[in-house]
């Protein structure tokens, strides 16, 4: 299994390393020329989205890279349309919501409970029953978190799967159709020292989704 990161390889190190114990193949890469051999899409975690991509001026946004931005973008459509299965991760997540015409939040007014203070900090959450993290994870989970800044309006056809209960802030979203899911927390360095959850069965899952990616469909002649 090979999964292409779109991103800079001196920002993907942890990924690389998650991908790798998987014992899957992960190509970085900012050329998409790259990702057409690879089976699923990695969209990482790093600075603010450009807020012109959604129709806003700066209101607090910072670490920004527009020309990242749209590569990830690209590779996103890329994806979606030869139904590569995606995850998006941290910024991932929001570079999905604002792909399908979301928004948002710049700077989250609970930020202090997301934000990162030299290292990642731990929430609960809670997960919705019969999603695919549920069945993972079960109803609760406790994550850990590098953000200040959150998903406004919902982009088309994406579902809230995920939430943490002490300000309702968005931690996991599921496409209606593709196989498209992002989360706001970092399965790729999660502390086994502060939490039980383990990133290993979300790469499981993707790998679930690429097999069935490469099942041909009845409705296209298949028997």
């Amino acid at each position: 299994m090979k999964i292409f990161i779109a991103g800079r390889k001196s920002d993907t190190v942890n990924y690389e390393r998650y991908i790798e114990k998987f014992s899957a193949l992960p190509v970085t890469a900012l050329s998409l020329g790259e990702m057409s051999s690879c089976d699923a899409l990695i969209l990482p975690g790093g600075g603010d989205i450009t807020p012109a991509f959604f129709g806003e001026n700066n209101q607090g946004s910072h670490g920004i890279d527009t020309e990242l931005d749209i590569i990830q973008f690209q590779a996103l459509d890329y994806a979606l349309r030869r139904n590569i299965p995606v995850l998006g991760i941290c910024k991932g997540m929001q570079v999905i919501n604002v792909a399908f015409g979301g928004t948002i939040i710049q700077d989250l007014p609970t930020a202090s409970i997301h934000r990162f203070q030299g290292q990642d900090q731990y929430h609960s959450t809670v997960i919705l029953e019969n999603s695919c993290l549920y069945e993972l994870y079960g109803k609760k989970a406790l994550v850990n978190s590098a953000h200040h800044q959150g998903l406004g309006k919902l982009g088309a056809g994406l579902n809230v799967i995920q939430w943490c209960p002490e300000d309702g802030c968005i931690e996991a979203i599921v496409h209606d159709t593709p196989p498209v899911l992002g989360l706001q927390w970092h399965p790729e360095r999660l502390d086994n020292t502060k939490t039980t959850l383990s990133g290993t069965p979300l790469l499981t899952l993707l790998s679930s989704w690429i097999c069935a990616s490469r099942v041909p469909s009845l409705k296209n002649g298949a028997h």
